[in-house]
């Protein structure tokens, strides 16, 4: 279904700065929603639409990450003694997959991430999963944009409406709709006040990027905040190639804030049919509670 592209890139260098101090010498990425680090969904999400070969961009402290998807030899001999095969199974699940690894060395923005994958791409088409933007396993996102990407060959960058009051978190597109849910993007603007913001529609953390991208990530400069910015770069490349927008109007939870997080956690939580049934009367009561 989306012969051609095979690759996913999952940038993982960045501080989490968000999450201080749990984040100061463990990755974010690794920080669990229930019982998998949030880095895992968004594997498990690309191993789903058969982008089979991955690679990590890491920094430091970040050697936990690799450890996570290798195998534990010591742990799989006790669970054997234990007779915890279901959990052996578990953890080798994804210990086959292809999965490559790029230190970013300096933690530089996420164009400059992206750019580090070039080796690893070279000239194939390409998707970019930001694992803090969690997508629940039976939404269609990344499917749908592959999809598109097959019939347009061009960029694809996944789209979803925010109130005004959250556009300055984001990069924010001016765009045209072509039809259903599909723009055709004219310009973007990283991180624009309300105010200058040319829409309510925010990219979110799923791309489909062509490799023409790498030159102009080559050339960048730093831009807002100092770092290299992916949006600044695609700007650029719409003065060579066209981009498109697909409108996503599912969950996602942005579990690189606190709020979003913990919004994952109770939704995953409620969604596993053995913990659900503890934990939603224990909710139930916490309401009770909270109400007086």
């Amino acid at each position: 279904m989306t012969k051609g592209i095979k690759k996913a890139i999952f940038p993982a260098a960045g501080l989490g700065t968000r999450f201080l101090p749990a984040t100061k010498a463990s990755p974010k990425e690794m920080m669990p929603i229930v019982d998998k680090p949030m880095i895992q969904y968004g594997v498990e999400e690309a191993l789903s639409c058969h982008l089979n070969e991955i690679v990590i961009i890491t920094g430091k402290h970040k050697r936990s990450i690799e450890d996570h998807f290798d195998y534990s030899y010591e742990l799989e001999a006790q669970l054997k003694k234990s007779g915890k095969k279901q959990l052996i199974n578990e953890i080798n699940r994804l210990n086959r997959i292809n999965i490559a690894y790029i230190r970013q060395g300096y933690a530089l923005g996420l164009g400059h991430a992206i750019f580090r994958a070039k080796p690893f791409v070279k000239d194939e088409p390409f998707a970019v999963i930001l694992s803090d933007d969690i997508i629940p396993p039976e939404e269609t996102l990344l499917k749908d944009m592959l999809a598109l990407y097959k019939e347009m060959k061009c960029p694809i960058l996944a789209l979803e409406k925010v109130s005004m009051s959250e556009i300055h978190r984001y990069g924010v597109i001016d765009g045209v709709k072509e039809h259903d849910k599909v723009f055709r993007i004219n310009n973007l603007i990283e991180k624009p006040d309300a105010k200058n913001a040319p829409s309510d529609m925010a990219i979110i953390g799923r791309y489909i990027l062509t490799p023409d991208i790498f030159d102009i990530l080559e050339k960048a400069r730093p831009g807002r905040g100092g770092e290299v910015q992916l949006t600044d770069a695609i700007r650029s490349l719409l003065k060579t190639r066209q981009v498109y927008g697909f409108l996503y109007s599912g969950k996602r939870y942005d579990a690189g804030d606190k709020f979003g997080y913990l919004k994952a956690t109770v939704d995953f939580a409620l969604k596993n049919p053995e913990l659900s049934k503890v934990f939603r009367p224990y909710l139930l009561e916490v309401v009770k509670r909270f109400r007086g």
